[in-house]
């Protein structure tokens, strides 16, 4: 019966933090645009501050 080969080399701590902290920042980052358009778009219609 043939093993898992997934089961012989754990993940590296420092690769699942690396894509953690890649993941995490995607995140920021796709907020900071959305505010930034939504932004744009209500300064465009004179909601602006």
């Amino acid at each position: 019966m043939g093993e898992d080969p997934r089961k012989g080399a754990p993940s590296s701590s420092w690769r699942r933090l690396a894509w953690f902290v890649g993941i995490w920042a995607a995140g920021v980052l796709a907020l900071g645009a959305a505010a930034w358009l939504l932004r744009l778009f209500m300064d465009a219609i004179g909601m602006g501050g």
